[in-house]
């Protein structure tokens, strides 16, 4: 049974990876081929498949945060966390998958977040457009 899902779209890094992926993909058209430059081709072709959006959901007792088609994915037992709370991330902390000084950030677009602290005390960041929302879903599913 599903009780939340919401997906966030990172436009602006599938434009900036289509950009890429085109102007290294007139370079090949027009110098010939090149290892180096279609290994960087299959890697931002991945890259855009892979972290092109960011799905939440909450089903049963797990929060799980997937990205793009899922290969990519975290879940959470929701009986192992304590708390959550919006924030707002710093601009350095970028998007994708990364160590911040507040623990693991999963983000594809913008700074607004989620912090989730495990009982073990550990700590994750959620990327969402909806912080509240997201927020309050979890509550919701810790309460139940």
């Amino acid at each position: 049974m599903k009780h939340y899902q919401h997906t966030q779209v990172g436009y602006l890094i599938i434009v900036v990876m289509i950009a890429a992926i085109v102007s290294i993909g007139l370079s090949l058209a027009n110098t010939g081929t090149n290892q180096v430059a279609v290994a960087v081709l299959i890697i931002l072709i991945a890259a855009l498949i892979l972290f092109s959006s960011l799905t939440v959901s909450i089903i049963e007792n797990t929060l799980e945060v997937r990205f793009g088609p899922g290969l990519i994915r975290k879940r959470f037992d929701l009986r192992d966390i304590e708390s959550c709370q919006a924030v707002k991330n710093s601009w350095y902390f970028g998007w994708g998958i990364r160590l911040t000084p507040y623990g693991w950030l999963y983000n594809v677009s913008g700074f607004q977040a989620v912090e989730i602290k495990l009982r073990r005390g550990s700590k994750f960041r959620i990327g969402t457009d909806v912080p509240q929302e997201l927020e309050n879903a979890i509550r919701e599913a810790l309460d139940r």
